[in-house]
């Protein structure tokens, strides 16, 4: 057997797969700004493929409660699931990239009886016509990644597994600040459902004694008419509150993976919000965590890799075949030296026309890139844009909650002063119970903005991927 020919084209192969056509990857390139626009300064970086980090941001609010429900929303929620099985996926989609660089392995076994010839040939048996045949063969072929279609396959399904694997980040970041914001709301209610409920009790009041004051006549209708109106007002803003609350919490039974009918959260009358500030000086975590930015930075390379498969349908496939094995006309002689069997041979093809369907295939693949790399510019300005955002909310919202301080505070004093001239007998009843409203709704708007500030910070956390530790 003269084995040069095969291993003159082993030897060529091997030569020759160490080439990949196609262009390597480059991350594209935009003009980034060197800090936020809104008080902070930002360091560069680049995206991380391994960015998606298990950050745990959540248990800077002080809250096992909040714990607890990010917690089950991680393992219950059902778009985490979907995510994760998508990414499972594309891991499987990674080793079927990988098998296309071994060769492919065979074995056989068969046998046949039938009427042959009039004549019998060597390794068969004829008896009246009847010829009788068995074969057991190995069989391996294996086509050499010549131009590196294989390996920018390869190139391309790990980079898209990259972006699923951001993608499930992604959806875990949103799903657990979807719970701390519809949580931090739900509290939010809690308390404007106490504060509003003090409020109608006062009002109620109000309303009695002005009431017995028109009866007796000496209070007007229209004053009669203006208690009954704020009266009504709370009664309604009340009921705003608690259908908020109600469906804030069917919200979180969503996002924990259970029927809103089988979830509940009790209520917390007096609870103190937690706002994470920043620091002056921001890591680059929008560019090195933020799962949408990493995403639509490997989808630009997967579909980088792309150009590279569609171009080396350019050049010819080099396909190594071998069979070995052994035929006989009886089982039991089979496994014998005489009836071995073997064929080598390597084939070269090469697609001569085609109609310019590879010239589409590859212009294809430059479009879909430019289309990626297009999305991933527009992911960073916009992730950009997110994080500017939030910080501008986050900015005025503090110095929106000092004033409410200030006000609240000076409207503590103003009720402690009606109450001392209560006991001097100086000021009415009436007097008194208005400005305790006018406390209760300072206090309202005072922690309202507080709890918008918990919620801002959430967001703030979710635009830089996670927050700004590194865990």
């Amino acid at each position: 057997m003269n084995l040069k020919p095969l291993l003159l084209a082993m030897t060529l192969s091997l030569t020759l797969a160490g080439c990949m056509v196609g262009p390597d990857y480059q991350k594209p390139a935009m003009q980034l700004p060197m800090g936020f626009k809104e008080g902070t300064q930002w360091q560069r970086a680049v995206a991380n493929p391994q960015g998606a980090l298990n950050s745990q941001w959540w248990l800077a609010y002080n809250d096992p409660v909040l714990t607890q429900l990010i917690q089950r929303s991680a393992t219950a929620n059902q778009s985490i699931v979907a995510a994760e099985a998508a990414y499972r996926g594309a891991q499987a989609q990674v080793s079927s990239s990988r098998a296309g660089l071994w060769p492919t392995l065979g074995a056989g076994l068969s046998g046949s009886r039938g009427v042959g010839g009039s004549g019998s040939s060597s390794g068969a048996s004829s008896a009246g016509g009847v010829e009788n045949s068995v074969s057991a063969t190995l069989t391996a072929s294996w086509e050499p990644d010549l131009w590196g279609q294989v390996r920018r396959g390869i190139e391309s399904s790990s980079a898209s597994a990259q972006a699923s694997d951001a993608l499930l980040a992604g959806v875990r970041l949103s799903i657990s600040a979807s719970v701390a914001s519809n949580y931090l709301a739900l509290r939010q209610q809690d308390i404007d459902i106490g504060l509003l409920q003090q409020q109608q009790q006062i009002n109620q009041q109000l309303l009695d004694m002005i009431q017995a004051e028109y009866a007796q006549g000496t209070a007007a209708n229209d004053q009669l008419l203006q208690a009954q109106d704020q009266l009504s007002t709370v009664v309604a803003a009340l009921q705003t509150a608690q259908r908020s609350r109600e469906q804030y919490e069917h919200a979180l039974a969503v996002l924990v993976g259970e029927a809103p009918s089988q979830f509940s959260v009790a209520p917390v009358a007096q609870y103190a919000f937690a706002v994470p500030r920043p620091p002056l000086s921001l890591p680059s975590d929008l560019l090195l965590r933020r799962p949408d930015v990493v995403a639509a930075e490997r989808t630009a390379a997967a579909a980088n890799a792309k150009i590279g498969v569609a171009d080396a349908a350019f050049f010819p496939t080099l396909d190594l075949t071998a069979e070995g094995g052994y035929r006989a006309s009886a089982l039991g002689s089979l496994f014998s030296v005489p009836n071995r069997i073997w064929t080598l041979g390597p084939a070269l093809a090469a697609t001569l026309f085609d109609g310019g369907a590879r010239e589409a295939a590859v212009q294809q693949a430059q479009a879909s890139y430019d289309q990626d790399a297009a999305t991933y510019r527009g992911t960073v300005l916009s992730a950009l844009q997110n994080v500017e955002d939030n910080l501008s909310a986050i900015n005025h919202l503090h110095v929106q909650a000092d004033t409410y301080q200030q006000i609240y505070t000076r409207n503590q004093q103003l009720f402690g002063s009606q109450e001392a001239q209560l006991k001097a007998g100086t000021v009415s009843q009436q007097n008194v119970l208005t400005q305790q409203l006018i406390l209760l709704q300072t206090e309202q708007n005072l922690r309202d903005t507080q709890g918008q500030l918990s919620q801002g910070s959430v967001a703030l956390i979710q635009s830089l991927g996670g927050g700004w530790e590194n865990h």
